[in-house]
């Protein structure tokens, strides 16, 4: 499509938002744009509909199409609540719950969400301020409802906004009611299709009441509370980074019996523009600089921290040289297994029943401790609903006992159907009691895993391709990899190919096999001879193509480490030479 012809249709749309459906600071913005006669802007907020995808709406804040708006927002509401008045028809009463985080615009977006489930007969539980995400997955559960949705977009930077939806268990909605969903949000041509007008009469303001229903339940997870009593001093320091977690994961953690937690004062703020960091996600080592700077002036034992919609922890601790290092996703969902497995084991908890989960990009790490100690492991794809789909398949049969992802995700329990970073902080303090009881660190504990299960090294590189431009280049470099599959990664040859797309696995010899999967997915996986592992997928909510990188290696001693981490550093250049990034 030429730049003209581009030009001449989002000129058309855009042109539709000048009628009275849409409000006059709407209207005043889209004039502006289309009178500018640079007309990046005007392209950028109307060359697509932000598409509600299977994660719900994610995007950048401010008017057209393709933006987080009350329209687009309203647009995503009016949708759903029309397929849960036609899939629950028969319902005396159909219920949801609508939650939200710290974020710019995110309690005007909830509030304008209950208002449009209500003006279409549905009873909304609305909670009075922010809260985490996994507390709204909870409350869905707890309260019968059909469905909930979350204002948030994690750990996007300020300029994000994102709208999640649930489905009755509690889960991110899979299918067929995503497709479903998103047919019905297809459908609504403009903002004159949209019910604003709210019912006050359905709309429950709901608080304390779930709050503290919630930290119950999490209190239950706790596998040791001894060791806890023995190191309730235990230094702590949390950062909610301006987010949801200042609510609830302080609480929780007294609860559980920390009694020496220090939360940095600054970040103790609702905050939409996240002043004190550049990003806030916990991956990111500058997000955690000053709960750091406050664990040397104290001596802590631990830092931990929770993305904007607490369902995400990250976390650093002490290396064998008392420098405060950060532990990576992965290395964070194998301490959880690890204590978790080892300690039920011990405490003579376990039943045979048990199953864990983790995602296909995630460490196979976790596939080796769960194997050694036969315990029954569960492959699936990224996102956390696919962890509580297998969790809902096993209900009443199987018992699940943890599951995660390489993106600082974990869920300890199965009263939520989401990460939750409330409940993993309150377990991380535990495993941390737990290794201090034994005079040991949390970073002694992933050198004890890597000396009996196997050294690995994950890296993820992110190439990032922003607008139009971008989105057409990951989708060539995926058919390029499709087309070309790499035959050795460094100097390692690949010895199975997965297509996740296909559901056709590829071994050296070339004999194709089908995979058994629930549904396809944009994914291409290789494997080595030497255990490297690579996972290409292009991501869902944001411009950018993912490459997991998994390097094996042994390490003899915990002294090995420093060996065996360069070793597998080299490895991951050649890999990266390899796939040409």
């Amino acid at each position: 499509m030429g730049n003209e012809q581009l030009i001449k249709e989002v000129t058309e749309k855009a042109k539709k938002w000048l009628t009275p459906a849409y409000d006059a600071e709407t209207q005043a913005e889209v004039k502006r744009m289309l009178e500018n006669p640079d007309k990046t802007d005007l392209i950028e907020a109307f060359y697509k509909d932000l598409e509600f995808g299977t994660g719900g709406l994610r995007g950048i804040m401010g008017v057209g199409t393709n933006r987080m708006n009350i329209y687009t927002v309203g647009a995503a509401t009016q949708g759903l609540s029309n397929y849960l008045n036609k899939n629950f028809k028969d319902l005396k009463q159909i219920s949801v719950v609508v939650g939200h985080d710290c974020r710019n615009n995110s309690r005007k977006f909830a509030e304008i969400s209950a208002n449009i489930f209500s003006a279409n007969g549905i009873k909304v539980y609305l909670f009075e301020d922010m809260r985490p995400t996994p507390e709204m997955s909870f409350a869905i559960r707890h309260l019968g409802c059909q469905s909930g949705i979350i204002l948030t977009a994690s750990h996007n930077p300020k300029e994000y906004n994102g709208y999640k939806a649930y489905w009755d268990d509690g889960a991110q909605v899979l299918a067929p009611h995503d497709t479903g969903i998103i047919d019905e949000v297809n459908k609504i041509a403009s903002a004159a299709d949209i019910k604003f007008d709210g019912n006050k009469e359905l709309i429950q303001i709901i608080g304390e009441d779930v709050d503290k229903l919630y930290l119950d339940a999490v209190k239950t997870i706790s596998i040791d509370p001894e060791v806890i009593q023995r190191q309730k001093d235990l230094g702590i320091v949390y950062t909610p980074i301006h987010g949801t977690g200042m609510v609830l994961i302080p609480r929780a953690l007294k609860m559980w019996g920390f009694e020496n937690v220090h939360c940095v004062p600054e970040q103790m703020i609702k905050d939409g523009n996240f002043p004190t960091v550049v990003s806030p996600n916990p991956e990111n080592a500058e997000a955690l600089t000053l709960a750091i700077k406050l664990a040397k002036e104290i001596n802590a034992d631990i830092v931990m921290a929770s993305d904007p919609d607490a369902d995400r922890v990250g976390m650093a601790c002490k290396d064998d040289k008392g420098e405060w290092v950060l532990i990576n996703g992965n290395q964070t969902c194998l301490l959880f297994l690890y204590y978790i497995i080892t300690n039920r084991k011990a405490m003579g908890k376990m039943t045979g029943k048990e199953f864990i989960v983790k995602t296909i990009v995630t460490t196979e790490l976790i596939k080796a401790i769960a194997d050694k100690n036969q315990i029954e492991m569960y492959d699936c794809y990224t996102g956390f609903k696919w962890i509580a789909r297998q969790i809902r398949l096993n209900e009443g049969i199987k018992q699940y006992i943890g599951g995660g992802e390489e993106s600082y995700g974990f869920l300890a329990e199965d009263f939520v159907r989401d990460k939750d970073a409330v409940s993993a902080c309150a377990l991380l303090a535990e495993i941390c009691a737990w290794a201090k009881d034994q005079g040991k660190t949390l970073y002694d504990v992933l050198m004890d895993i890597y000396v009996e299960y196997g050294f690995s090294k994950e890296v993820t590189v992110n190439v990032v391709k922003p607008g139009k431009s971008g989105a057409d280049e990951i989708k060539a470099m995926m058919e390029n990899f499709r087309a070309n599959p790499p035959k050795a990664l460094g100097d390692s040859p690949v010895v199975l190919t997965k297509d996740y797309k296909t559901l056709k696995q590829t071994d050296a010899e070339g004999h194709v096999t089908d995979m058994d999967m629930p549904d396809t997915s944009n994914v291409l996986q290789y494997f080595c001879a030497d255990g490297t592992k690579v996972s290409v997928r292009p991501s869902g909510t944001e411009p950018k193509i993912k490459f997991y990188m998994e390097a094996k290696g042994e390490m003899g001693c915990p002294k090995c480490y420093e060996s065996a981490n360069a070793a597998a550093l080299e490895k991951v250049e050649a890999i990266k030479k390899s796939l040409g990034i």
